[in-house]
């Protein structure tokens, strides 16, 4: 029997990218990886995270927005930060075999940005969507792109 790669998927408030991750890992790569997320504080889950992950169907309306702390004496082998302020913030992890970083932009911001010029919903959505879809496609690199110190999409530091 096979042990499950653990990996810990780290946000600023663990309510959007770190999410979307945790609940493609879980509904790609279930099988060999086991998948959590945190966040430096917890900020909820994030709806139009929810809703764009259902878009593609993966229900993630059970997960909940947890702080790093939860996880602090729970050995990881790998913690992948998702956000540049979780890396910085977070730069070293006791309870892991290795740190990862995989930036993605954030959905967030960008739609905040896009409403504050006028964009209507769907626009807004589709910030979500891509960053989204970006992280399924890293996910489907697992567990092998983590044998290299860099990711296929060239993010990892």
């Amino acid at each position: 029997m096979t042990t499950k790669l653990k990996i810990l998927y780290l946000c600023t408030g663990n309510s959007c990218r770190s999410q979307m991750a945790e609940g493609w890992t879980r509904a790609i790569k279930g099988d060999q990886v086991e998948a959590y997320s945190a966040g430096i504080e917890a900020h909820g889950l994030d709806p139009r995270a929810r809703a764009v992950m259902a878009e593609a169907g993966i229900d993630i309306s059970g997960q909940v927005s947890k702080n790093l702390e939860t996880f602090r004496n729970i050995t990881f082998d790998v913690v992948i930060t998702v956000c540049d302020k979780a890396r910085e913030t977070c730069p070293f992890f006791s309870g892991a075999k290795k740190m990862l970083h995989v930036g993605f932009s954030d959905p967030p911001a960008m739609a905040k940005m896009l409403a504050l010029q006028g964009a209507d919903d769907e626009a807004q959505y589709n910030c979500y969507r891509r960053v989204r879809d970006e992280i399924k496609a890293f996910v489907e690199t697992l567990p092998k792109s983590l044998e290299t110190k860099e990711s296929p999409a060239g993010r990892a530091d």
